[in-house]
């Protein structure tokens, strides 16, 4: 299996630019498209831990709309094939440091997230 092939690795970046960016301008149609529509998908959140596109897409709808701003710190997108990657990133927020990771798999509609995490580090004293 080829690791990183660089045009593979350029979809993938650009799939994850677009996801952040509708992250902190809160487009929920964009962060929705980019989840796989399936119960399988999970995404295990700071505080919420969802099981399946519903949950996720309901968390989306719900959550607060402003103090989404943050600064990434270090990215690293990992291609294994041509039709699954890893993206891990570590990002600042309001003096806090978090860390995501995401599994995106190629599908016949495009590059979509089947699995995430976000977590904060414990504020430092």
């Amino acid at each position: 299996m080829d690791i990183d092939i660089p045009e593979v690795v350029a979809e993938v970046t650009a799939a994850f630019q677009r996801y952040e960016a509708a992250l902190v301008a809160n487009d929920v149609a964009v962060l929705d498209e980019l989840f796989w529509n399936d119960p399988r998908t999970i995404r295990y959140g700071a505080t919420e831990i969802l099981h399946g596109y519903a949950e996720i897409m309901a968390f989306r709808a719900s959550r607060p709309s402003v103090g989404l701003e943050r600064t990434l710190l270090r990215t690293v997108i990992t291609t294994h094939g041509r039709d699954f990657a890893t993206a891990n990133t570590t990002f600042s927020r309001n003096g806090r440091i978090g860390r995501q990771s995401q599994c995106w798999v190629r599908r016949p509609e495009g590059w979509r997230v089947v699995a995430a995490h976000v977590s904060l580090m414990p504020p430092t004293p």
